[in-house]
């Protein structure tokens, strides 16, 4: 076994997670009339978004946190172009 293989297994695990979120909001696209269905968008304050800016910036390098969260900014993006 690689020295890495474990880094990869990480990424793989985070991936998969990811998928399941996304593959899971889309089984209920649609209302019954035909019309899309969006996802609400959690807004917070600057205030709230600095300090999460401030402890994102302590995570070390590699971390899996830091991952999930630039998946959340992509499907916080998608959410907003659905409105």
């Amino acid at each position: 076994m690689k020295r890495n293989a474990g880094c990869w297994r990480r990424r793989l695990v985070v991936l998969t997670i990811a998928t399941s979120w996304v593959s899971g909001c889309a089984t209920e696209s649609f209302e019954p009339n035909g019309v899309a269905l969006c996802p609400p968008v959690v807004e917070y304050s600057r205030k709230f978004q600095a300090q999460a800016a401030e402890e994102l910036e302590l995570l070390p390098n590699g971390s899996a946190v830091v991952e999930i969260m630039r998946d959340y900014a992509v499907m916080r993006g998608q959410a907003r172009a659905c409105r």
